[in-house]
Parts: C-alpha cells; sequence; structure tokens
C-alpha cells in the first residue's frame, strides 16, 4: 500500500504498519495470534465482535479490533487491512496524501 512501512514502536518485537506515521495494523509482541485494525468507527467494530468475526482490541481505541489468525478467511483478512489503512490514510492532511501514490489503485 502506497507510502506504507514497518515498524517497533513500543520495541520488544511489536510488528506495526504505518502511514503517515500513523498506525494501521498491529501485531503484537505477547500475544501475537492475531492482528490488530482500526475500524471506519465503533459501531462497526462492535458488529464485527458481536458477529464473531472479530475480538475486542487490547490497549487501544474501541474502533480498533483483533482479527485471531486463522479465524477469518484470508481474503476477509485482507480487507480488514484494506479498510484500516484507507480509515487513517484519509486522516492524513491533504498535503501528506497528495505526496503518496493514489488509493485505491487506478
Amino acid at each position: 500500500m502506497p507510502g506504507a512501512v514497518w515498524s517497533d514502536p513500543w520495541g520488544g518485537g511489536h510488528d506495526a504498519w504505518k502511514v503517515g506515521g500513523k498506525l494501521f495494523a498491529v501485531v503484537g509482541a505477547v500475544e501475537g495470534n492475531g492482528l490488530n485494525v482500526k475500524c471506519p468507527d465503533t459501531d462497526t467494530a462492535a458488529l464485527l465482535i458481536d458477529m464473531g468475526r472479530a475480538l475486542r482490541a487490547p490497549y487501544f481505541h474501541a474502533s480498533w479490533v483483533r482479527i485471531p489468525f486463522g479465524h477469518v478467511p484470508e481474503e476477509e483478512m485482507a480487507d480488514r487491512i484494506r479498510i484500516s489503512y484507507g480509515v487513517i490514510r484519509a486522516s492524513l492532511t491533504k498535503k501528506l496524501q497528495a505526496t503518496l501514490d493514489p488509493w485505491p489503485p487506478e
């Protein structure tokens, strides 16, 4: 995804991906059994949790969820990553967004 970079912001083996310096996906160091992603809003996160598609992401805002690895089909996991990236990217300043390649790809 345009402008996406990997980092370990807290040390200790966290795998985190950012765009414009903001997190959009995180795998924890201790509980590396799932991927934490941002949803468009808390209602969407609550719906995914209620449907059993995700769990509450510990240590994150209520708009984040954890999707356990192997819990959903790969395509659904990929969609959640793309949605999270899009939500975070849209929150960046227009100036910063303009430095990135188009999204979604044309």
